[in-house]
């Protein structure tokens, strides 16, 4: 059993706000076992919060600060660095960011921002990369996730998309960014070795916690693809995280 525990969210504990089955009860176990148990998410469609209550009403017995999001993550370092951001973000997501300094943009922080990826904002960041030399942080460089059965576009491509157009490199501040996972192993003072990490992408959840230290299990259920297994090379496959917790 490792002593550290880290559990992606959506895809591994629910399909959109539908807790997937054995999930409940394989956190309930997880959290009265002796191990560090942290949900980690780079989900920007809404704050640290709103995942916090989800959970709660889904039946999850989690804590508030048991809980790891990426916006969050971008927000301590906006601040950390006292940076003004221009906000290329989903409207939900807008409360996280409420108490910072928005006017005179010195910084540009994407996420996924739907319907407010279009032109005249993706030029305006663009204009303050080059003109300003601004950095960029974004949450990760996820290519999809999985809502309502399909699959849809996530921050990633855009990311690469001003990198691209603005000779950039973006600070990644959620997965799969090491930084991240050191930062929760961190918090709950726990080895990279003897901690593992949990989800249902291959590359942003497994594959980049095991190039940090951790050990990674791919679970197939939310966004998980056949044939997934090929981009988290000596990662542990499972079912389910119910079949995991079973069979740990």
């Amino acid at each position: 059993m490792p002593q550290a525990v880290l559990l992606d969210i959506s895809g591994v504990l629910h399909e959109d706000g539908v807790p997937l089955p054995g999930a409940v009860d394989a956190v309930r176990y997880l959290q009265a076992a002796s191990i560090a148990l942290r949900f980690v998410t780079n989900t920007s469609r809404k704050t640290s919060a709103a995942v916090y209550a989800e959970l709660l009403d889904m039946g999850f017995p989690v804590e508030r600060q048991q809980i790891y999001t990426a916006p969050a993550a971008v927000k301590a370092y906006l601040q950390r660095h006292r940076l003004r951001p221009y906000l290329l973000i989903h409207d939900a997501l807008v409360p996280e960011f409420d108490d910072l300094d928005l006017y005179d943009p010195n910084a540009v922080v994407l996420c996924d921002a739907e319907r407010h990826f279009d032109y005249a904002n993706l030029d305006t960041a663009f204009q303050l990369l080059v003109e300003r030399d601004a950095p960029l942080l974004a949450v990760g460089t996820n290519r999809y996730f999985r809502s309502r059965g399909r699959l849809h576009l996530d921050a990633g491509p855009f990311v690469k998309a001003l990198e691209y157009a603005a000779d950039t490199q973006a600070v990644i501040l959620g997965k799969p960014a090491s930084g991240f996972f050191q930062a929760v192993l961190h918090d709950v003072g726990v080895d990279a070795v003897e901690a593992l990490m949990v989800g249902d992408d291959a590359e942003a959840d497994v594959a980049a916690a095991m190039a940090a230290g951790l050990q990674g299990c791919l679970v197939k259920t939310g966004k998980y693809r056949d044939g997934d297994e090929s981009r988290a090379p000596g990662a542990r496959v499972e079912d389910s995280l119910a079949k995991l917790v079973e069979a740990l």
